[in-house]
């Protein structure tokens, strides 16, 4: 994916505007929303005609949990990466559910060597179904397991080195944890390998009642864009992906933010 550019994230509120980005290279969409029995949504169908490569992006495997990954879930994510000739797939380190429980959200996961199992086990069992490499994403938490037995390097790399997996890295979700634990959010970039980055997300957040959410719905923070801006200097400057999911703003605004990921890359603009 390193020579995707800057790209976006498909959401059918905004699917004129994605339309609309001549040079846009590669887009992202909710692998959910891809349904197994209906046409594909017809932004994206046109994005491909037009040579757009289009990320599925999972959310619901729930590859953290104890309990095996359900199998209609793996076929649907194995489905959508076939009907959209995707290069790669996408999923969370986390957990949605437990017990037949949905918690509705994205929750984080102990750093013990049980869970790196767990994991482990759950990731071995996606790739057996699919046709493309699939990119892990660490999320933001907004709070720690107590007792972890890993940082959180050493914890994301042996889940990578014993999967093979491609690293999907949220510079967002990096600074969100990194503010909340009072800690550098450059340091991460040390303890991980780069070289296993496919894509990037860059997205906005807010602080509430002295925590710093991701919520995907605000303005990207210059901490996040001068992340980026320390990534690519540490690293080939991998593909990278403006996220948002609601309050989207006008047309203009969105460009900007565009534009500044482009900047702070050195890629050339999508718009």
């Amino acid at each position: 994916m390193t020579d995707y550019g800057v790209g976006i994230g498909w959401r059918p509120e905004i699917a004129g505007f994605v339309a609309g980005l001549p040079g846009l290279r590669f887009a992202e969409v909710v692998a959910e929303s891809i349904h197994d029995h209906d046409d594909l949504p017809p932004g994206l169908a046109e994005l491909r005609a037009r040579g757009v490569a289009i990320v599925p992006h999972g959310v619901r495997l729930s590859l953290g949990g104890a309990e095996p990954v359900e199998p209609d879930r793996v076929r649907h994510l194995a489905r959508a990466a076939e009907r959209l000739a995707a290069p790669l797939v996408s999923e969370h380190i986390a957990f949605v559910r437990a017990g037949g429980v949905e918690a509705g959200h994205l929750l984080p996961i102990p750093r013990s060597r049980e869970a790196v199992d767990a994991i482990v086990a759950n990731v071995e069992r996606t790739q057996a179904e699919l046709s493309v490499p699939i990119a892990l994403e660490p999320i933001a938490a907004v709070f720690d397991w107590p007792d972890n037995e890993l940082d959180e390097g050493d914890f994301l790399t042996e889940i990578l080195d014993r999967t093979g997996a491609l690293l999907l890295l949220d510079v967002a979700n990096v600074y969100a944890n990194a503010l909340n634990r009072g800690d550098d959010p450059a340091a991460l970039f040390d303890r991980i390998p780069l070289e296993r980055i496919a894509y990037v997300h860059v997205a906005g957040g807010a602080e509430h009642d002295g925590i710093y959410h991701d919520t995907h719905t605000d303005t990207v923070p210059p901490a996040v864009y001068d992340l980026v801006a320390d990534l690519c200097a540490r690293h080939r400057p991998p593909a990278l992906m403006l996220e948002r999911d609601g309050h989207y703003p006008p047309a203009d605004d969105l460009r900007a933010e565009l534009d500044a990921i482009a900047k702070s890359s050195g890629y050339p603009a999508v718009t």
